[in-house]
């Protein structure tokens, strides 16, 4: 794909991603909706200025936004090809599900019985994040709030804090981490 078109492509699919018709962009980014709409239609080269208006607008640096356009659209991330990590100590699991720079990042978490996995609120600052329990129990503490979360249950988070996941339950804790960022 030519660099217009995967500009055009990558500005279209940040914009639709978050939900966003053409006119929140236009008032987001100080651009006109026809130039956006000419722009994402692969009929205008936008300028550096108009680029660096429209990654301000979905709060992304603009090296980031090129680089994103540059990668193509990669939407599909096979189960194999997902990468995994286990952390030799403890043997948490984390399986990164979604495709590579993804607006929208999903992880599915394993954690084993009796494991406590903490973290510092700056590991939250840039994000927003929920956790969905598909088995097992997990006891989350946010700050100083202790939530007690089953099979089902869903936490969004509140504002940055540290944290500590921990399963105190006798079998593994399986649950899945939505993260977007601010």
């Amino acid at each position: 794909m030519d660099p217009v078109h995967a500009i055009a492509a990558r500005l279209k699919l940040e914009r639709e991603s978050r939900g966003w018709p053409l006119s929140d962009l236009a008032k987001r980014s100080g651009v006109s909706k026809a130039m956006i709409s000419k722009i994402e239609r692969g009929e205008a080269s936008p300028t550096a200025t108009v680029l660096g208006r429209l990654s301000g607008a979905f709060g992304l640096p603009l090296s980031v936004l090129l680089a994103l356009a540059e990668q193509g659209e990669e939407r599909l991330l096979p189960q194999p090809d997902q990468p995994v990590w286990t952390d030799p100590e403890t043997g948490y699991t984390r399986r990164a599900i979604s495709p590579r720079h993804a607006p929208l990042e999903l992880v599915e978490v394993t954690l084993p019985p009796g494991v406590r996995v903490p973290y510092p609120a700056a590991a939250f600052a840039f994000q927003h994040q929920q956790i969905w329990v598909i088995s097992g129990e997990l006891e989350f503490s946010e700050g100083g709030v202790l939530h007690r979360l089953t099979e089902g249950d869903c936490l969004m988070l509140g504002a940055p804090a540290d944290c500590v996941f921990f399963n105190a339950s006798a079998q593994p804790a399986r649950y899945l981490v939505a993260l977007m960022r601010r």
